[in-house]
């Protein structure tokens, strides 16, 4: 996003364009290797053709003008650069690429080993979110454990089901951000091959 900040989002924060930044302590699911360095998966993703790159791209952040900038801007030196532009870019959104990444996703599945009472508060959740909001919920739950992931959903659509659409709708860009950051993480450190040429099928 451009230094101004779009109707009902938050302006970017100010750090110097294009300046890859360090991702916060959070920013990594922890269980996922942190790439400081070029590494053979970030290699693949750099030197895929550039319709398989945007398909890997729109598995993370559903808005093709997102896409088409991150494919513009590689080869990435390393994840860090990566996952910067990746900030960058999704600050840039405008608010119809934001509709059409929220169009995108899709609610959560049943979480494995929860009680069947939480699968039905959960979809009742849900769906009162998106009568409310006309999208799915969206949160990234990096930080957080597994076994923690069902109470932070439930806890999240309560708290954000009394806020206003706009102020949802700036909610809701922060989490795509962070969920952009995780899928591209995951992307470049666990299934690089796969991933990227899975994504073009």
């Amino acid at each position: 996003m451009s230094s101004e900040s779009h109707a009902g989002l938050p302006k970017r924060p100010p750090t110097p364009h294009h300046t890859p930044r360090t991702p916060g302590p959070s920013a990594i699911p922890p269980h996922l290797p942190s790439q400081r360095r070029g590494s053979p998966g970030l290699a693949h993703f750099n030197t895929a053709p550039a319709e398989i790159a945007e398909a890997t791209l729109l598995a993370c952040c559903g808005s093709r003008r997102w896409a088409l900038r991150m494919v513009a801007h590689r080869p990435y030196p390393d994840l860090d650069a990566l996952l910067a532009a990746s900030d960058e870019a999704g600050y840039d959104l405008a608010p119809a690429d934001l509709s059409e990444a929220l169009a995108r996703e899709s609610s959560a599945g049943p979480h494995p080993g929860a009680p069947q009472t939480a699968h039905t508060a959960l979809s009742a959740a849900h769906a009162a979110y998106e009568s409310r909001f006309g999208h799915a919920f969206v949160i990234s739950l990096d930080g957080y454990r597994p076994g923690e992931y069902l109470d932070q959903v439930l806890a999240g659509i309560r708290t954000r089901l009394t806020h206003d659409p706009d102020e949802e709708r700036a909610v809701s860009a922060e989490e795509l951000r962070g969920l952009a950051r995780s899928r591209l993480a995951h992307v470049v450190a666990n299934h690089p091959e796969s991933d990227v040429a899975g994504a073009s099928r």
